[in-house]
C-alpha cells in the first residue's frame, strides 16, 4: 500500500529495487497518469512528466552524477507537465512541433483548464485552473520506430504505437520483457475520440500489441499489466 503525506503533490510506489512509479493523485482522475523512474547502471530514464502543477524534478530520486534521458510518450498534457524540466529530451518526431508549441489543440490543456473539479486541492493555494499553461519543451533528439534508448544494463526498443495519438511510442526492453506502453495500452477505458486520435490507425496497433511477447507492461494509467492482460484488452478493442 503506498502512503501519501498530507504535504506530498506526487504518490510513489517502488514497482522493483530500480523502477519507480509516480502519479499525482490530487489531480482529477482522468488526467491522473503515470511517471516511471528507471535508475541504470549508465543513466536514469525518466517516461511521462504529469501535469507540471509541482516540479517533478525534484521529486525525483536521481542518480547523482548520472546523465537523465527523458521521454514522453506522446505529447497530451497529462504526460508533458514537467518535460521542460529536464535537458535531454526525446519523443517521437510525428509531435515533433507539438512538443516545441505546447499548444492546447495538441496538448488538449484546455480540457483541464476547463473542467470542474480539475483538482481535489491545489499545488499552492493561490492555484487557479484558469491560468494554466504548458511550457514548452523542444525535443533535443526525435524518436522513431526502432530506435534505442540505451541505459547500460537495460535497452529499450522504441514501439511507434499511433492511434490514440499520432506519435504515440512504447519502450521495449526484449530481454527482460520490460514493456513501457504508455496510453497505446493500459487498464481503464481507452481513449480514441480526442483530436488527433484515429481509430483505423489504433486497430492496427492494437493487432500489434496483442502479438506482443512481453512478461510486464506499464501503462500511461492504472496498474500494471501482465502479458495476458494486455492481449485481452488489445482483443477487447478489436472486437468492440
Amino acid at each position: 500500500m503506498t502512503v501519501v503525506p498530507p504535504t506530498a503533490w506526487f504518490a510513489r510506489e517502488s514497482l522493483t529495487p530500480d523502477l519507480t512509479r509516480l502519479w499525482e493523485p490530487c489531480v482529477h482522475a482522468f488526467f491522473q497518469a503515470n511517471i516511471f523512474h528507471l535508475r541504470g547502471r549508465d543513466a536514469d530514464l525518466v517516461l511521462d512528466f504529469g501535469m507540471g502543477l509541482s516540479s517533478l524534478r525534484g521529486a525525483l530520486e536521481l542518480t547523482e552524477g548520472k546523465p537523465v534521458l527523458a521521454v514522453a510518450s506522446h505529447g497530451h498534457v497529462d504526460h508533458v507537465g514537467s518535460f521542460h524540466e529536464f535537458e535531454q529530451r526525446f519523443g517521437h518526431v510525428a509531435e515533433q512541433a507539438a512538443f516545441a508549441e505546447m499548444r492546447d489543440d495538441d496538448t488538449l490543456a484546455s480540457l483541464f483548464r476547463d473542467m470542474d473539479g480539475a483538482v481535489t486541492r491545489p499545488p499552492v493555494p493561490s492555484w487557479q485552473a484558469a491560468d494554466y499553461r504548458l511550457d514548452p519543451a523542444p525535443l533535443t533528439a526525435c524518436l522513431a520506430e526502432g530506435d534505442t534508448i540505451d541505459l547500460g544494463n537495460v535497452r529499450l526498443r522504441v514501439l511507434h504505437l499511433p492511434g490514440h495519438s499520432p506519435g504515440s511510442i512504447g519502450l521495449l526492453d526484449e530481454q527482460g520483457g520490460l514493456f513501457f506502453s504508455g496510453d497505446a495500452i493500459y487498464r481503464g477505458g481507452l481513449v480514441d475520440d480526442v483530436p488527433g486520435a484515429d481509430k483505423i490507425v489504433y486497430r492496427r496497433t492494437m493487432e500489434r500489441l496483442a502479438r506482443l511477447d512481453i512478461a510486464v507492461a506499464h501503462g500511461g494509467h492504472g496498474d500494471s499489466m501482465d502479458r495476458a492482460a494486455m492481449q485481452a484488452i488489445a482483443l477487447d478493442y478489436l472486437r468492440d
